[in-house]
């Protein structure tokens, strides 16, 4: 189930009813807790939060003229995905995330390298999801990108 939407409030309006509460709150828990400076945007089909350009005009080394990811959330055909760069090129923030999920909730980790599936929607840890969103400011994933992905 793929959602084509221009704005994050069109991929709202088109996540499926039985997950919409979910995924809304979801959103409403990054929104409220990222750093400042990252930006909600759209982002390879995606509800994104990115460095914009004004903070790191390099962009995307994949493709400068976009924006430097750093979290996405899509409602996907089985699940809800969290996409969260930081997870993917710190390896003591992923530590820590492994070691603390389960502190939260009662199911398996179900995670590949940078996306975390979430099969039951209503067993989101979102408290351990606002304290992960927090831990990373735009000035922290631009230090780690250039060191992690950045080509020289």
């Amino acid at each position: 189930m793929k959602i084509e939407a221009a704005t994050p409030l069109e991929y709202l309006e088109q996540v499926p009813s039985d997950r919409k509460e979910f995924f809304e709150k979801l959103r409403d828990v990054i929104l409220e807790n990222l750093p400042e400076g990252f930006e909600e945007t759209m982002n390879y089909g995606m509800i994104g939060y990115v460095v914009p350009h004004s903070l790191y005009p390099k962009g995307y080394h994949c493709n400068p003229e976009l924006p430097l990811p750093f979290l996405n959330i899509a409602s996907q055909k089985n699940f809800i995905g969290f996409y969260h760069m930081g997870i993917y090129a710190d390896t003591d923030l992923l530590d820590w995330f492994v070691t603390e999920f389960p502190k939260h909730s009662k199911y398996k980790l179900d995670m590949g390298k940078s996306c975390i599936r979430f099969k039951k929607v209503d067993h989101i840890p979102y408290d351990l999801i606002a304290e992960l969103v927090r831990k990373i400011t735009p000035e922290d994933w631009i230090n780690t990108y250039d060191k992690s992905f950045s080509k020289k």
